[in-house]
């Protein structure tokens, strides 16, 4: 199931569940459109895979399943 990490890895802006601008590459690294974009030009960090938007999860699922409290910041990988 997909972790749902609460905000960007590299600028740490919050990403709510149901963000349009959350990105995730295939090991569910999170970032937000602009780092992905500008900082990383579209390339994770971690894994030098590509990004695709994150999926949103159905408030009744939500509420069942609901997205990791837990912070992931590692800005020195971020090119900044």
């Amino acid at each position: 199931m997909l972790e749902m990490k609460p905000s960007c890895e590299c600028c740490d802006k919050d990403l709510p569940p149901d963000s349009e601008v959350a990105l995730i590459c295939s090991f569910e690294c999170t970032f937000c459109r602009e780092c992905a974009v500008t900082k990383l030009g579209g390339r994770c960090p971690n894994c030098g895979g590509t990004f695709a938007p994150r999926p949103t999860r159905v408030p009744a699922l939500l509420a069942k399943f609901p997205a990791s409290t837990e912070r992931v910041y590692k800005p020195e990988g971020c090119g900044s």
